[in-house]
């Protein structure tokens, strides 16, 4: 029994490897669900470079904008670049042949890829573009190696001239305090329109929202689980004066 469980251990180990995303190092974000700004910009991040080739197939228009206090006709103005209805969900035009002929691969949907990858890693992978003439594209990734995609915001961050250090501990200077080395892209090929500062906060954004599509219904359980940890919290004064009064008379 002991063997079989160690086989079972030893097999599943590759898959949370590649989840993780296997021994590279990678930079931390916690993701804030409540942070409803924050959410609303990653969404208009991903709806104008992203879902013209990743679908969110298993959500719907509606439910993102109501989720995220969106006006409907709003959403449906400034967010659907399609004919789309705001009720149906949300695919894309691109068909899989189309989408193999250009890339090789057609892009995965990323309704789930949150949950799959980790919000470490999007945010490593999003931020681990580099220069790299080799590459069809003319980039590469630190995190994932020979991919496969382009770097679709370069507009903003830029070209990294180098391979980023992802996951390395900012180098603070003992006199100012003021960090001299941090994580990420510290010269570049090409300027972008952002700083590396207003990219990260983008970046920030954009997994933050992937990290809400991946669970929609735990912004809803967090908050009841709030609701009913306060509704225990009062239950738990009558409940007290209750059992003291029917243990008196045992007493």
């Amino acid at each position: 029994m002991k063997k079989i469980l160690v086989t079972m251990a030893f097999a599943v180990l590759p898959a949370f490897a590649f989840a993780a995303g296997g021994n590279v190092p990678l930079d931390h974000m916690k993701p804030d669900l409540e942070d409803k700004v924050s959410l609303q910009k990653g969404a208009a991040t991903f709806m104008n470079y992203c879902m013209g080739c990743h679908s969110m197939k298993y959500a719907r228009y509606e439910r993102v904008a109501t989720d995220l206090e969106i006006p409907l006709e709003l959403f449906e103005e400034n967010l659907i670049f399609s004919d789309a209805k705001i009720g149906e969900l949300m695919n894309i035009a691109m068909q899989p042949s189309q989408a193999k002929n250009w890339f090789g691969n057609p892009p995965p949907d990323l309704t789930l890829e949150a949950r799959l990858r980790g919000p470490d890693w999007l945010y490593s992978y999003m931020r681990g573009f580099y220069a790299d003439p080799s590459r069809p594209y003319g980039v590469n990734n630190s995190v994932f190696k020979d991919v496969g995609m382009p770097h679709v915001l370069a507009g903003m961050q830029g070209v990294c001239a180098h391979k980023p250090d992802t996951g390395a501990e900012p180098q603070v200077d003992p006199l100012s305090g003021r960090i001299v080395k941090d994580s990420g892209c510290e010269s570049y090929t090409t300027k972008g329109t952002m700083t590396k500062e207003e990219y990260d906060e983008t970046i920030y954004d954009l997994v933050n929202f992937m990290v809400y599509m991946g669970e929609p219904s735990r912004m809803e359980s967090e908050t009841l689980g709030k609701w009913v940890l306060l509704f225990l919290v009062i239950l738990f004064i009558p409940a007290y004066f209750l059992n003291k009064e029917y243990w008196k008379d045992v007493h």
